[in-house]
């Protein structure tokens, strides 16, 4: 009786324990992007700093509010960001502006400022 009530308490422990020795293991993230993004009535623009391409910006975290929160007087002012996101081909079923062949789809903003790094972004 003693053994099972041991082997039982045992297992439970197994069982609650089951993801701790996964501890050391980083979890995924999106890739992080920095660039210039702009915003009006007819463009949301995403320019990655690091490559120069240009992107139409699909905003699913929020991106829109921050960049209201910034009080512009004027559409398409252009603000620095950082976004956790990924690149996807844009298709003729997307009726983008023929300039943009991709799309860049946010899922995090991790930083959005007026302040445009000339170091990183001519």
């Amino acid at each position: 009786m003693k053994l099972n009530l041991k082997l039982f308490a045992a297992s439970i422990l197994v069982a609650l324990c089951a993801g701790c020795g996964n501890s050391d293991k980083k979890e995924t993230t999106g890739v992080i992007y920095k660039g210039v993004y702009k915003s009006g009535p007819e463009e949301k623009s995403f320019n990655d700093c690091e490559t120069g391409n240009e992107f139409w910006a699909t905003d699913k975290a929020g991106l829109e509010q921050e960049y209201a929160k910034l009080n512009f007087q004027k559409p398409y002012e252009p603000v620095y960001i950082e976004v956790e996101g990924e690149k996807i081909k844009a298709t003729k079923a997307d009726a983008l502006d023929t300039q943009y062949d991709s799309i860049i789809v946010v899922k995090k903003v991790v930083k959005i400022t007026k302040v445009i790094p000339q170091d990183m972004c001519n």
